[in-house]
């Protein structure tokens, strides 16, 4: 697999701070978010790529994997060990293990061969290790070892659902994501993982579901939030905005009077439940009140006086 300049994908440099490296991400995230960009491969696979980079740069220890490791920081994911002995001794180590996370794109190795005409196993095999092996470099038993690996999804595919096909011993298969889909969520393909030795069974092949950052949506459950920016003028007299769900836009009510923290709850719009996809969450529309600015003379005494309509009015005694 070819090695991933993460800081060249987000466009900031090496000693970028956290905070620049969100704001990157956000900006790329929106230009290139399927949603405006619709029947656009490029664009798709430029949005996954961005999720890939943000999801290693974000993350502190794994950021320090990928820069001290460069091109073989993958190989070290979820070891169990201290990484930095990999570095040091990544000849004695590279078999400790088989069970490692993939963060790439899930297209290295769905939907094609690996080259060279290997299989999807051998594939899987030369990235997540052969199996434990004793001190004589034999398998501990016949069967052979599971396999995990990590597949990074979109939110809009965890809530419509997708399907992967790739081949594997001269046959094609394919993985089902169910609508509704959450992060961690494990898919289980039964006699899909390592050779067995022997007539040994084949162990099993994981695939362990990351949901992707959404630049529009936070999820929680089976909720979504969105984050709505609101006029004074229509946070004082009430009016409508135009809200995007993962079904498309609506006209959303705001009331009379709403200020900033307000939450409107529009029923169905959030994620599908993944036990029962018919039933789906709610999207949760946060408001933030925006203040006009650069205000004109005319608009300045048009608040003038309607701050001293506000004002309480005295009267004298008699």
């Amino acid at each position: 697999m070819n090695y991933k300049d993460y800081y060249k994908i987000l466009g900031v440099k090496k000693d970028a701070s956290a905070k620049d490296i969100k704001k990157a991400y956000r900006k790329l995230a929106a230009k290139h978010h399927p949603d405006k960009n619709p029947d656009d491969k490029l664009a798709e696979e430029k949005f996954k790529e961005i999720n890939e980079a943000n999801e290693v740069l974000s993350d502190k220890e794994k950021r320090e994997k990928y820069d001290t490791l460069g091109s073989n920081w993958e190989a070290y994911q979820n070891t169990g060990d201290d990484w930095r002995d990999y570095a040091n001794n990544a000849n004695q180590q590279q078999n400790r293990r088989n069970s490692y996370s993939y963060q790439g794109d899930p297209s290295d190795f769905f939907g094609q061969r690996a080259q060279g005409g290997e299989d999807f196993s051998s594939f899987f095999e030369t990235f997540f290790g052969a199996g434990r092996q004793s001190a004589k470099g034999q398998r501990t038993n016949n069967s052979g070892g599971d396999t995990k690996a990590e597949m990074p999804i979109t939110l809009l595919e965890a809530y419509q659902g997708s399907k992967r096909t790739f081949e594997i011993h001269n046959k094609k298969l394919r993985i089902t994501i169910k609508p509704g889909s959450y992060d961690g969520l494990q898919l289980k393909i039964k006699g899909k993982g390592q050779q067995g030795v022997n007539g040994g069974h084949r162990g099993d092949l994981y695939i362990i579901l990351r949901v992707q950052q959404d630049p529009q949506f936070e999820r929680k459950g089976d909720n979504l939030i969105y984050n709505a920016t609101v006029d004074l003028y229509t946070a004082l007299l009430g009016g409508k905005i135009e809200v995007p769900t993962l079904s498309g836009s609506v006209k959303v009510n705001i009331p009379k009077g709403s200020e900033t923290g307000k939450t409107l709850r529009l029923k169905g719009k959030g994620m599908p439940k993944y036990s029962k996809p018919s039933t789906y969450g709610d999207l949760l529309v946060k408001l933030t009140i925006s203040m006009p600015k650069k205000l004109t003379e005319e608009e300045q005494d048009l608040f003038r006086k309607l701050q001293s309509l506000r004002e309480p009015q005295t009267t004298n005694a008699l």
